[in-house]
Formats: structure tokens, C-alpha cells, sequence
């Protein structure tokens, strides 16, 4: 490496640490000082997304920590895909990090260096090549996710927040047996060099190996929440505070991204081809159907929220399990554009229910006049006034509301079109078909219960105050709403990006000679 740019690939990970490990040493009064640390440091990884996203749009770039060589050395890799993830992590976490300004970095200790740190596990998942340091990162990421769940205290935390430890205690458990199998018959973890290897003659210790990939492929399920393994998710991230629930949806997108890579790396041809595709989509389908039907009986829109980012995980899921290309395109352009909407939803739910008494729900919409006399002597029928907070959020909650149904002519449409599109260039099978009428059928669901939401929130007369919006959570759920507009604007070049990721992954020769001979250096 000769140049600083070269050390960008480096920068998500050991940026966030170094801060999180600086504000460990200061004292709690230190908030201040905390924030602006913790706001400038997520700032520049924002930066260093972008700056590695325009640059993996060109060629991919792999850093070699201490010079070693792959597979021997520790190696970290941007590509379309990971840098892609690597922006809508940046932007997620920045607006998260702004809207607890308000408040929420106060509620308890610690929340900067946790926050920080979730963020530096999330970034080396996106970025490293090889399944041990991604166990490594996976887990350093859960550690800071256990404390943010628990951010702020309340029984309601503290109960979702023990089941969510358990639950990633045995996800664990399961990446840790699954990543022995594969070492044990393989030799090796690096990613690149698996995939050289299975490319190669078929190993005599094949049968174990895919009992391995199995293994590891259910803890990633647990992690996307994918049925009947996710039902930890609406509990959990209804019952965090705003911020943290808001960065946490990012989480479930970790275990998409893992299954993406992995499906598309190892088992992308050869005799392994399509290894597990059934079973994905099955598990997509069933959990599109379970996060359409929770969100139907969803009384409060944090736990509206959670299931949509189930539904999210769900159609990648089972985009891929199609084996479709354009229509796995489709649907990592409709993960970025719902994680976005999700995210901005927890924000809302928590300003509206500062605001709102859940008893209003109770209440008639409109009154009847024929309860009482009829008599308009002197009186004029007044409408009710809109204060400009409840315009503002009602305008959020309405383009929220669009993005997760997928309805038109925001970018939540465009990947679900983009995904129809893709299914019906081939030949549409009975999976093809069951993918299309389940995501159909899961656009209504999810617009009928966020429309009920939605009036009761903004609509239903309440004797309570209108909601007050402070600076910092108006920048933060402007800014969520502006890339989801942002996305929306500039569908074609989302779609093109999305287009050659899902080329770039269907030649994993190119990642393999990227990482293991000829990457830079």
C-alpha cells in the first residue's frame, strides 16, 4: 500500500474501536464530549461508505492486514454487495446516532462506546473474507446489541432483552459447530480459497461439508429472523428505545447478507450448484406470510415496524431462493430501500407515542350529529386544525407507509416491480408464481394495518398534546426520508448498481483471483 486511500478498507473497523475505546476512559458527565466524538466519528465512516462504494463500483478492493497473503493472512474485502451494505449502515447509523441526541445517549451509560461498537461488528461483517473473524465480528456485534436492547431499562427491556441474549447465545452455538464441520474437511475458512477448492474435484468428505454449511446456515437464519426461527424480533426491537431499534434493523440484514455471499460464493456452480435454494425459499415465503399476518394484528407501530423488517429479510430470502438473478437484483434494491423506511418508522412511533395516549385509540373518528339535537343557530362548522408537527409527521409516516407496502411511485414499488420483472424473464415456475401472489398479497397486509396505524396516530381527536419534534430528531427522520426519496429519484442507477452486484456475484472466479491472486496489495 502506498497511498492513504488505500487504507479506507481498514477505516470502518478500526475507526469505531478506537473511539469507542477513547470514550470508555472519559467520565458519564462527559456527554457532550461524547456525542461530538461519537457524531464526528460516524460522519467520517459515512464518508469512508461512499468513498468505498464509488471505488468497488470500478474494481474490488482487498487489504491484507500485516501483508500476509490469503488464506493465511487476515484479509478484508469491499465489493459491490459489501459496500453497498457498508453505505446503508452509515446512513442507518448516523440518523440513529442524531435522533438520541434528543434525549436517549442520556437514559443510560455507556450508549456512544456500545453504539460505536455495534457499528465497528456490522462493518467487519460486510468486510471480512473469511468465517472466522466473521464469528469474531458477529460477536462483538451481539455483545454491543445486548447492552443497546436494554438501553434506557423499563420490565418490558429487560424481558425482551433476555430472550434476545438466549436466542443469539444458541445462534452461536450453532456458527461455532458449523464453522468447525467446514474447517475440519476443508482446511481452511477463508471464503475465496473455499470457493478455489470447491470449484476443484468433489471431496471425499463432501456429505460432512454440507452438513456444516447447514449448520451455519441456521445460525444466519436465527440472525435475518426467518420463520419459525425469528420470532424473537417484534418482541425485541418494539420493546428498544427509537435509536437503538432504529440501528438494530440493520442487524437481521447482517444474516441476509451472509446467506447472499455465501449462496452465491460457495454454491454457485460446480457440483454444489443451487445447494440449500429450496429451503430458502421456503423459509422466504413462510417468512413474508408470518410478518404479513403480525403486522395485521399490530397495535402500535414499533411492533408494525419489526415485522416489516421480517417482511424485508423474508423476499430477499426468497428472491434468492428462486435462483433468479434480475429477481435477486430486485430485491437487494427493495432490502435498502425498506431497511431506510423501517428505520424511520421506529423514529416516528416513539415521537407520536411521547405525544399520544394509547386510550385515544378508543375514540370515534368523527362525531355523529344526529347523537344530539340538530341545531346550527349561530354556530359554523370549524375543521380541525393541523399543527405543522403533526403535517410534517403525517407526510413521513405517509412515504413510510408506501416504502414497506411497496406501492407506487416510491422505490418500495420499484423493487417489488423489479422482482416481478426478474421472475417473469424466465420461465415462471410454481415458486416463481407462490413469490409474486405472497408479495401481492403482502403489500395489501401491510397497507391495511400502517393505514389503521396511521389514522388512529394523526387523525383520532385526543385531548393530549400534539407531539413536539426537537431539532435532532427532526434531522434524523428528515434524513432517513430523504434517501429513501434519494432512492426513489434515482431508481435507474439503484437498479443498474443492483444489476452488475448480482453479475458481480455470479462470478465468483473474479472474487476468488481478486482475493487470492492478483487483489491489490
Amino acid at each position: 500500500m502506498t497511498h492513504w486511500t488505500d487504507h479506507l478498507v481498514v477505516l470502518p473497523v478500526v475507526l469505531p474501536i478506537a473511539s469507542a475505546g477513547a470514550m470508555l476512559l472519559l467520565d458519564e458527565r462527559r456527554s457532550g464530549l461524547k456525542a461530538a466524538i461519537s457524531l464526528a466519528t460516524v460522519t467520517v465512516l459515512l464518508a469512508a461508505a461512499f468513498a468505498l462504494l464509488q471505488a468497488a463500483a470500478v474494481q474490488p478492493q482487498v487489504y491484507r492486514l500485516g501483508n500476509w497473503a490469503a488464506p493465511y493472512g487476515i484479509v478484508l474485502v469491499v465489493d459491490r454487495l459489501s459496500a453497498m451494505m457498508l453505505a446503508l449502515t452509515g446512513v442507518l447509523g448516523l440518523c440513529a446516532l442524531v435522533f438520541s441526541l434528543a434525549r436517549w445517549d442520556r437514559a443510560g451509560p455507556r450508549f456512544h462506546a456500545l453504539f460505536l461498537l455495534l457499528l465497528m461488528g456490522v462493518n467487519g461483517a460486510f468486510l471480512t473474507g473469511d468465517l472466522f473473524n466473521l464469528f469474531v465480528f458477529f460477536e462483538v456485534m451481539l455483545a454491543a446489541s445486548y447492552g443497546l436492547v436494554l438501553h434506557g431499562s423499563g420490565a418490558a427491556r429487560i424481558k425482551a432483552g433476555l430472550a434476545y441474549i438466549a436466542v443469539n447465545l444458541i445462534a452461536s452455538l450453532f456458527f461455532l459447530i458449523g464453522v468447525s464441520l467446514i474447517y475440519g474437511t476443508m482446511g481452511t475458512l477463508n471464503m475465496a480459497d473455499l470457493a478455489r477448492r470447491l470449484s476443484g474435484p468433489p471431496s471425499p468428505e463432501a456429505g460432512l461439508f454440507a452438513v456444516g454449511c447447514a449448520v451455519l446456515g441456521i445460525a444466519f437464519l436465527i440472525k435475518c429472523s426467518a420463520w419459525p426461527l425469528g420470532f424473537w424480533l417484534p418482541p425485541t426491537y418494539s420493546a428498544a428505545s427509537a435509536p437503538a431499534a432504529a440501528i438494530l434493523a440493520i442487524l437481521s440484514k447482517v444474516g441476509i447478507y451472509v446467506v447472499v455471499r455465501l449462496e452465491s460464493l460457495l454454491f454457485g456452480a460446480g457440483a454444489s450448484a443451487g445447494f440449500g435454494l429450496s429451503w430458502l425459499l421456503a423459509a422466504g415465503l413462510a417468512t413474508v406470510a408470518y410478518g404479513t399476518i403480525g403486522i395485521l394484528g399490530a397495535r402500535d407501530l414499533s411492533r408494525a415496524a419489526a415485522y416489516a423488517v421480517m417482511i424485508s429479510s423474508g423476499t430477499v430470502l426468497a428472491a434468492l431462493g428462486t435462483g433468479s438473478g434480475p429477481a435477486l437484483a430486485g430485491a437487494l434494491y427493495y432490502l435498502v430501500g425498506s431497511t431506510l423506511a423501517a428505520g424511520a418508522l421506529f423514529l416516528l412511533a416513539e415521537i407520536l407515542r411521547r405525544g399520544r395516549d394509547p386510550a385515544a385509540a378508543a375514540q370515534a373518528v368523527f362525531e355523529d350529529e344526529y347523537t344530539d339535537p340538530f341545531d346550527d343557530a349561530g354556530e359554523s362548522e370549524v375543521g380541525r386544525v393541523v399543527p405543522a408537527a403533526v403535517a410534517i409527521l403525517g407526510g413521513g409516516f405517509l412515504l413510510c407507509t408506501l416504502m414497506l407496502a411497496g406501492l407506487p411511485p416510491l422505490a418500495g414499488f420499484v423493487g417489488k416491480l423489479a422482482i416481478f420483472s426478474g421472475l417473469a424473464a424466465g420461465a415462471m415456475s410454481a415458486s416463481a408464481w407462490a413469490l409474486v401472489g405472497v408479495l401481492t398479497a403482502s403489500s395489501l397486509g401491510t397497507l391495511m394495518p400502517l393505514v389503521r396505524l396511521g389514522i388512529l396516530g394523526f387523525w383520532v381527536p385526543s385531548d393530549d398534546p400534539d407531539p413536539v419534534v426537537g431539532t435532532p430528531e427532526f434531522a434524523a427522520l428528515a434524513g432517513l426520508l430523504a434517501a429513501c426519496l434519494a432512492l426513489t429519484f434515482w431508481a435507474g442507477t439503484g437498479l443498474a448498481y443492483a444489476d452488475r452486484t448480482v453479475e458481480w456475484l455470479a462470478a465468483p472466479a473474479d472474487y476468488i483471483h481478486a482475493v487470492l491472486g492478483g487483489g491489490a496489495s
